[in-house]
């Protein structure tokens, strides 16, 4: 996938680029040196985006299912199964979420040549769980 990502982009980064590890998150205002994390390639900007997705949609849809299985402990013999089906579904949903964003994300700073700070994948793997929690509930009007 990352040559695939990789192949005709023309990043503009230093000779001595090394990609941060995952979180890499940074204290955004420089107090002390220049402490700050860049991401340049499109699948290093793509994993990024995909991670931050999945870990706010794992927490959400485990405690869902939690919440769950408190509700409806009485039916024993099927609510075990309830983590497991709510963990693979956020998992899917994260999977396509992140990928979307992700994708879309490296095409376009990569277009631009511009360099991405790390907090940019935090920031939207949080804007894919607001819009999760905002398509859960019924819309009364029509769209």
């Amino acid at each position: 996938m990352s040559r695939l990502l990789d192949q005709n982009v023309i990043a503009p980064k230093p000779q001595d680029y090394i990609t941060p590890p995952f979180p890499s998150l940074y204290w955004p205002f420089p107090l002390a040196g220049d402490q700050a994390y860049f991401l340049y390639n499109a699948s290093d900007i793509w994993r990024f985006t995909l991670f931050w997705t999945l870990i706010p949609y794992a927490a959400m849809h485990l405690s869902a299912s939690g919440y769950a299985v408190v509700i409806q402990l009485r039916n024993w013999k099927v609510i075990w199964l309830a983590p497991f089906v709510f963990a693979v579904i956020g998992g899917v949903e994260a999977f396509m979420a992140g990928s979307c964003v992700g994708g879309l994300l490296a095409a376009v700073y990569n277009a631009g040549h511009f360099r991405m700070s790390t907090w940019v994948p935090f920031v939207w793997g949080l804007i894919n769980s607001l819009i999760l929690i905002l398509s859960s509930f019924a819309i009364q009007g029509a769209l």
